[in-house]
C-alpha cells in the first residue's frame, strides 16, 4: 500500500450570511502511526503522515529508547490498511534496553508523555541544557516572522501545528507540521538529527502553547531557547528554568514575553554562539 496523503480535500457546505454554498476544503490526514522496535510494539500516535522517517528517529530520541540516530540501524515505513508502522531495528545495546523498559502504549493525537509509569517521571527535570547562546530582540522577531510563510499544510487546511528552528547565520533552518503539537517537535527533532545540525545553536519555534511534555522534548535535543507564539503552563515555566532553557511565549507581530534566563536576550541586535 501507499502512505495516505497529508491532505484531503473534502466536500463541504458554507453557511455565511444566511447563505449555503456548496464546495471543498482542503484538511489535514489524521492517521494511526505505529512505532515497533526489532518488532515489539511501543506506542500507537494519532497523526498526519508526512515526514515519518524524522518522526521515527524524533519520538525516539525525545523518549530516551535511541540515544543517537545511529543507534537505528534500520527503519521501514509500512502502509497498512488501518494505519502506517513504523518498523526500526535497533543496535544489540538499545535493543537490550529496550526490551527492559518495553511498554504498549495508546496515545491520542500529540500525546507528549509516552511509557511513563509513574508521577515523578512525568514531571522530571530533563537534563541541564548548557549553552552560550546570546539573541537578540531583531533575531526574535525575525524569527517569529519566518515561521508562518513556512507553514504549507497550514496554509492549505489552518488546522495544524508547527515546530521550526532557527538561527541567526542560517535563518530558518527547517520546519515540521502535524496536527499534534507534540508530534510537530518530534519531527523537527529528528530533521535535525538525521541532518546531524545541533539545536544549541538557535531557537526552537512554536506555534502551540508551551506544556511540560514539549519543553522536556526541546531539553532532550539540546536547545536552549524555545520561541512560542502562546503562553506556557506554570509547569512549563518551572522546568525550563530548572533546566537552564530560555523560554520566550506569547512571541507576536507586536513583542514577546520572556519567563525562564533572561541573561540570554541580548540588547544588542547581534548574536553569538561561543
Amino acid at each position: 500500500m501507499t502512505r495516505p496523503p497529508a491532505v484531503r480535500s473534502v466536500a463541504r457546505t458554507a453557511w455565511r450570511g444566511a447563505r449555503a454554498t456548496a464546495g471543498e476544503r482542503a484538511i489535514p490526514e489524521e492517521t494511526a502511526v505505529a512505532f515497533t522496535y526489532n518488532r515489539t510494539a511501543h506506542a500507537v500516535m494519532m497523526a498526519t503522515p508526512s515526514d515519518l522517517e524524522d518522526f521515527a528517529t524524533g519520538f525516539s530520541l525525545n523518549e530516551g529508547v535511541v540515544a543517537s540516530p545511529g543507534d537505528i540501524i534500520e527503519l521501514e515505513v509500512v502502509a497498512l490498511d488501518n494505519g502506517i508502522e513504523l518498523r526500526m531495528t535497533l543496535a544489540d545495546r538499545q535493543a537490550d534496553a529496550f526490551l527492559e523498559r518495553r511498554r504498549y502504549l495508546a496515545g491520542p493525537t500529540g500525546c507528549g508523555l509516552c511509557g511513563i509509569e509513574s508521577l515523578d517521571e512525568a514531571v522530571r527535570t530533563p537534563r541541564l541544557v548548557a549553552s552560550e547562546l546570546r539573541v537578540g530582540e531583531a533575531e526574535i522577531m525575525a524569527a517569529v516572522a519566518a515561521l508562518p510563510p513556512a507553514q504549507t499544510l497550514n496554509r492549505q487546511t489552518g488546522a495544524v501545528h508547527a515546530a521550526g528552528f532557527w538561527t541567526a547565520r542560517d535563518g530558518l533552518v527547517a520546519v515540521r507540521e502535524d496536527v499534534g503539537r507534540h508530534n510537530a517537535l518530534d519531527k523537527l527533532a529528528g530533521a535535525l538529527a538525521r541532518a546531524s545540525t545541533s539545536a544549541a545553536q538557535g531557537l526552537v519555534l512554536l506555534t502551540s502553547r508551551v506544556s511540560v511534555e514539549m519543553v522536556q522534548k526541546a531539553a532532550a535535543m539540546g536547545a536552549p531557547v524555545i520561541v512560542a507564539v502562546s503562553a506556557p503552563t506554570a509547569l512549563a515555566a518551572r522546568v525550563a528554568e530548572a533546566a537552564g532553557i530560555t523560554l520566550v511565549a506569547v512571541a507576536r507581530a507586536d513583542g514577546f514575553e520572556v519567563f525562564t534566563h533572561p541573561a540570554r536576550i541580548a540588547r544588542e541586535a547581534a548574536a553569538s554562539v561561543a
